[in-house]
């Protein structure tokens, strides 16, 4: 039998990174939204599509691929049965380049011709979507630097904006479309950080509502586990741990915890930093333990969000573990997650350095080593003393504390001292 191959579809599939197999995946989720029946292709079918032995889908197939891809079949280069090619014979024998710029000429034409009249629709792509992703990457450093900002928060809610905005720029794909709804859960995600990481609760309660409506439309569960996570750490700092416990739960209940025991590792992390602020001391040692678990089985090599491999490591495992403790009152459990953070800290984490730091100074006051506490205490960078607003109180606390504790003492004189600084420099 004589075949042509559908180079327009091998292109277009090429443009949006799909394989044979992950557009057979994408065509029979959205096959079973049609039908409400799971579909049976594989990557063996869509093969057949590219080398022109199947040259025209059925037509729950057929529609249920324009929903992915966004366009017609014709401008995917298939061939109504009775209607002949459109490519008369003779130029199937030309320079395959030749023949590859016509075609790909056909998916342009085609996709303006589906656009509405009078309108220049462009075509949004996966190079829109890793454009915002760079971003995006920009703005997590940042946050890891400085923290709490609301700069930080005002420019991932701007680049949430401009991922929506992009979704009525023109047309794209069901893949495409997917993507940019995730990022832009992503993006409201961060500022909902950058406002619960500056005590600004109110507002991170907005930006939460947000995410999580744009993360359904997504479908995507690593955002979902963000958002959710990040709301049991808001209701944690608020000290609402029945409030906390639920959101989290949320998020350690999602499939992927199943699939990727680094996730279930972060989410009973996050439990075991919820139990310390409940007083639960057996909730608390358990959940650590089962994250320390999870994280020593987890495959570095396996994909995750940049998001997760900028901060979620064994020095912010020791960090939750430091923050239950203390809030226990285990003071030396705590001190010594305190010191295994410090030691394993990437370098960018700044602002993280500043929090662990300021911990360390309470778990050592509350052992009576006001000294040893005072000198830690004014390690904490001057810019993180009095930019980052968690971290300005814990400091100002840290300050009572060791004046009820040893008044008086020239602990306290040379903290008042140091802080005076502090003060001058802001």
């Amino acid at each position: 039998m004589d075949t042509t191959r559908n180079t327009v579809l091998e292109a277009w599939m090429a443009e949006h990174g799909y394989s044979s197999n992950s557009l057979a995946d994408a065509v029979n989720r959205a096959l079973e939204q049609l039908t409400g029946r799971p579909g049976g292709l594989d990557g063996s079918s869509v093969r057949d599509w590219k080398a022109g032995r199947v040259t025209w889908p059925k037509s729950a197939t057929r529609k249920a691929l324009e929903g992915v891809s966004g366009l017609p079949a014709i401008a995917l280069g298939f061939v109504p049965r009775g209607r002949p090619s459109s490519i008369p014979a003779a130029s199937q024998q030309e320079d395959p380049d030749m023949k590859r710029r016509t075609l790909v000429g056909g998916i342009a034409a085609a996709a303006a011709a589906a656009a509405a009249p009078g309108t220049a629709s462009r075509r949004i792509g996966m190079s829109d979507v890793d454009r915002l992703q760079k971003r995006f990457a920009e703005i997590i450093a940042s946050d890891h630097r400085h923290g709490g900002q609301l700069g930080i928060e005002q420019r991932a809610a701007a680049l949430a904006d401009e991922a929506l905005n992009l979704q009525n720029a023109g047309s794209a794909s069901q893949r495409v479309r997917s993507n940019l709804y995730a990022s832009a859960a992503a993006f409201r995600s961060s500022a909902m950080w950058a406002a619960i990481d500056g005590r600004r609760y109110d507002i991170a309660k907005a930006h939460m509502r947000e995410a999580q409506a744009l993360a359904e439309m997504s479908g995507d569960q690593a955002i979902k586990f963000r958002i959710w996570s990040h709301a049991g750490t808001m209701y944690r700092h608020m000290g609402r741990p029945a409030d906390a416990f639920a959101a989290n739960d949320v998020a350690r209940n999602l499939h992927l915890t199943r699939r990727d025991p680094l996730f279930a590792s972060l989410g009973l992390a996050r439990q075991g930093a919820i139990h310390g602020t409940a007083q639960d001391r057996t909730g608390t040692r358990r959940a650590f333990e089962q994250a320390q678990d999870a994280m020593l089985r987890a495959d570095p090599a396996d994909y995750r969000p940049v998001w997760l491999l900028a901060f979620y490591d064994q020095a912010e495992l020791d960090s939750l573990a430091l923050s239950g403790h203390l809030a226990l009152g285990d003071y030396p459990t705590a001190e010594f997650h305190a010191h295994r953070c410090l030691s394993a800290l990437r370098p960018h984490m700044i602002r993280s350095l500043a929090i662990t730091t300021t911990r360390l100074a309470h778990a050592q006051l509350a052992q009576g080593a006001a000294d040893a506490a005072t000198t830690t205490a004014m390690k904490v960078p001057a810019e993180a003393a009095t930019q980052h607003a968690r971290v300005t109180r814990m400091l100002q606390e840290f300050g009572a504390a060791l004046r009820a504790t040893a008044p008086g003492s020239s602990s306290v004189q040379t903290w008042t001292e140091h802080a005076a600084t502090w003060r001058m420099a802001a």
